[in-house]
């Protein structure tokens, strides 16, 4: 049965759907390629779920690909393209990597199915675009043809370091990756579990390479909502991350792991994101929220707008929903994987969302050109982000290091 499996995944041929009436469950997004994701991981999810589990995955499952085109002229328009292709990469290895992050499929498929994913204001240096889950559990971001090719070369091995850490690390957990077709315009995108909390909002947030040169956010970032601040800013707010001794020599055993891992990979140019959390300021945000309900003058549009009470609604038969009810500065971790607590002693009490994104920068030859260029004008010892990758791991992880207390 388990060849069987592999067959499936790898099939190449292109399957054509002609729906004569509309479908009763609507993928309604403002933008047409959400309602195409929406209904390409529903789709997917359900076709997996009748492929036995293999007991182990074949070098094929990493090449492999799904793809489905669909034709559909009776469509509602408004909701859906009536022309699209989805395709989905290595569904195999996706499914076996959820389940190692203990991800439901089912889960997963409500999260980002069941309402359309919201827009990030924070745009990666490409120009990629970010959308959350709308239950704040999972990141959907576009990526580069280069970045699946990159994700290609390194799937084995992620693969492989997931297997032996137990899915306990700070890299990112990648869930899918899926190629989505419409008006002949191919995206790429790829979903990872949030490194922010689903229900602890996030005060202050930066993007720490552990180098100093051009690392500070510009005047237009510090104008949005929740600018993504950096290195320089950290050390000149005085920031810190107060951590017991305990949690900080299980987080470091982890960060060195996984950049040792990233090194052996030639990986570079990636950073530890940070997500402060402030427990009494959130208290009194929801205090607040909650006198000016019962003064009637609010009816409920508030709760987005602080951002401290915006929990999802549960989602039927979604088993992570089912704990018991979390007093404020708590969360659950086995949701909430990359949460921190601040230790007893620090002088306000913070959660720390910390977790090391964009690992798909390859030291190529672009990342080397860049290098002398910068050194030539910084001069050898500045801290440039753009070294090879050992000196960049060395230099990543003394400076975390420092950076707790």
């Amino acid at each position: 049965m388990a060849a069987n499996s592999t067959t499936f995944a790898s099939k190449t041929k292109t399957k054509k759907k002609h729906f004569v009436a509309q479908k009763v469950k609507l993928f309604r997004a403002s933008d047409p390629l959400l309602s195409v994701l929406m209904w390409g991981v529903n789709h997917s999810i359900n076709e997996l779920s009748h492929v036995q589990i293999p007991v182990m995955l074949m070098p094929d499952d990493f090449k492999a690909y799904s793809k489905i085109k669909v034709d559909n002229h009776l469509f509602n328009k408004e909701n859906m393209p009536s022309h699209f292709k989805f395709k989905e990469y290595c569904p195999m290895v996706f499914r076996n990597l959820r389940e190692r992050f203990a991800i439901d499929d089912q889960d997963y498929q409500n999260s980002v199915t069941r309402s359309a994913p919201f827009s990030n204001d924070s745009q990666g240096r490409s120009g990629a675009r970010f959308h959350t889950t709308y239950d704040r559990r999972y990141v959907v971001k576009t990526i580069s043809s280069e970045d699946v090719a990159e994700m290609h070369n390194i799937l084995k091995k992620y693969h492989q370091y997931i297997v032996e850490c137990h899915g306990n690390t700070l890299i990112p957990q990648f869930l899918g990756m899926y190629r989505l077709t419409v008006d002949g315009v191919e995206t790429y995108m790829i979903v990872t579990r949030n490194v922010f909390g689903h229900r602890l909002p996030v005060y202050r947030k930066y993007d720490l390479k552990g180098s100093t040169v051009a690392r500070e956010a510009s005047d237009k970032e510090k104008a949005k909502e929740l600018p993504t601040y950096k290195d320089n800013d950290f050390i000149n707010d005085g920031q810190k991350i107060y951590i017991d001794e305990n949690n900080k020599k299980m987080f470091l055993e982890k960060l060195k792991k996984d950049v040792e891992f990233l090194a052996q990979l030639k990986i570079m140019d990636y950073s530890l994101l940070v997500g402060i959390h402030d427990v009494e300021r959130a208290e009194q945000e929801e205090m607040e929220f909650e006198d000016e309900e019962e003064e009637g003058e609010s009816d409920g549009a508030g709760a987005h707008t602080t951002g401290s009470c915006g929990t999802p609604p549960d989602s039927p038969g979604n088993t992570l929903n089912s704990s018991k009810p979390l007093a404020p500065g708590e969360f659950d971790p086995a949701i909430d994987v990359y949460a921190i607590k601040s230790h007893e002693n620090s002088l306000r009490k913070e959660i720390y969302f910390l977790g090391i994104i964009d690992i798909l920068t390859h030291y190529d030859a672009k990342k080397k050109a860049a290098h002398a260029a910068k050194t030539v004008k910084h001069g050898s010892g500045a801290e440039i982000s753009t070294v090879n990758p050992e000196q960049y791991s060395k230099r990543f992880v003394e400076f975390i290091t420092s950076i707790l207390t």
